[in-house]
């Protein structure tokens, strides 16, 4: 009984090591058999129509903004407006204590009324010389030299009321009103300061926004871009064709305007490599500040746009390509050219593929050039569909 019992022991791992060779036999492929075709969702690239977005960082300024800056020598008696109070053409701003060009009008209107008196003088001189000389009493020589100072006198009237009028500016200098409507920026000097009109810092700013100017710069690629997108044979033909434009303000959020692109700096800033551009928007409810920054928003229409996943694309060595798959599922690795700008997470293709040609969607990473797949066609809506919900 032993015996058997030691045999069976013998025989069991014989037994184990035959059963695990069966079982690894069946798992593996019959030899010598063609390999299993793995499976690989695929999409047909179709043409669509869609637009573009590009934002480009901007600063905001009033149509004018006009430094207020005085023109006499003297201390601020007064001071009409507050900080960013809105103001209209023409309302008192300022007032300048200088009491010598008061005196300087006072000076002028006396020195008028000596020269009056002056020229009173000369004229009766004039009128009693002329009779004597018809009558050859005395010489036509006196009566040429009473005209003369006649004359004279009249021409030193003339330069006294010049005298007054200029004296009379000066003074009208000291009351300073606003040239624009707009709305007052800071203002650094308090009642008593002493300002002059060689101040290097003006008294305040006044900033016409009823309509605000956004300057943005695109850099020489860009601006070329740009101007080929649009109809013309000019630069001024083509920003007719420019479509209006938005702005995004600093927190974010789309200024309910939209602007329009009037101008387009004809220099390149060769420290910069870029052109300054323009754009204008109206500000009915004052919204918008001088010096405020935002971002011009620039709309780009496409009708029959090329678009591909990003996660569709391999990069290498800075080249785009895509896994393209033919008829008898064999993959192509193509590289594609595609524009700058992007719609949400799809490129726009410009040249490599065209419309009906099937990509290899996602998951290729361990695929080969010439490889064979299995294509699982994904529907366009199912990976264009985030497309049209924007």
């Amino acid at each position: 009984m032993k015996t058997k019992i030691q045999s069976l022991y013998l025989l069991l791992p014989a037994l184990l090591m035959i059963s695990a060779c069966g079982n690894n036999d069946q798992k593996k492929a019959p030899a010598g058999g063609p390999p299993q075709v793995q499976a690989y969702p695929v999409v047909a690239v179709t043409n669509q129509s869609t637009s573009l977005e590009t934002d480009y960082p901007a600063t905001l300024e009033g149509i004018q903004n006009v430094d207020i800056r005085p023109k006499v020598d003297g201390f601020i008696e007064k001071i009409y407006v507050d900080e960013g109070a809105a103001v209209k053409k023409g309302q008192l701003l300022f007032t300048i204590n200088a009491p010598q060009y008061e005196q300087l009008v006072r000076t002028a209107s006396a020195a008028i009324s000596s020269a009056e008196a002056n020229v009173n003088a000369a004229q009766l001189q004039v009128n009693k010389t002329k009779p004597l000389v018809e009558k050859d009493i005395i010489s036509k020589y006196d009566l040429d030299a009473a005209q003369l100072t006649l004359q004279s006198r009249q021409a030193a009237l003339a330069q006294a009321k010049a005298e007054l009028v200029n004296a009379r500016v000066n003074l009208g200098y000291t009351k300073i009103t606003s040239p624009v409507d707009g709305v007052i920026g800071s203002i650094p000097f308090k009642t008593g300061s002493l300002v002059s009109g060689s101040s290097a810092q003006p008294l305040t700013t006044v900033s016409n926004i009823s309509k605000i100017y956004a300057y943005f710069s695109m850099n020489e690629k860009q601006l070329l871009d740009f101007s080929r997108n649009y109809k013309g044979n000019t630069l001024s033909a083509k920003m007719k064709n420019i479509p209006a434009v938005s702005l995004v303000l600093s927190d974010g959020t789309k200024y309910a305007e939209n602007g329009k692109i009037e101008s387009i700096n004809g220099l390149i800033n060769t420290n910069t490599g870029s052109a300054s551009l323009r754009a204008t928007f109206s500000n009915p409810l004052m919204l918008l500040r001088s010096g405020a920054s935002a971002s011009v928003r620039i709309p780009q229409h496409l009708d029959n746009a090329l678009l591909i996943p990003q996660k569709s694309t391999i990069d290498l060595q800075g080249k785009k390509f895509v896994y393209v798959v033919d008829g008898k599922g064999i993959i192509k690795n193509t590289e594609v050219e595609i524009m700058e700008l992007t719609k949400g997470n799809f490129y726009v293709v410009t040249k490599g593929l065209k419309a009906g040609d099937k990509i290899v969607l996602e998951g290729f990473q361990s695929l080969k050039d010439g490889a064979e797949i299995k294509p699982e066609e994904q529907s366009a809506d199912s990976v264009y569909g985030e497309l049209q919900s924007k």
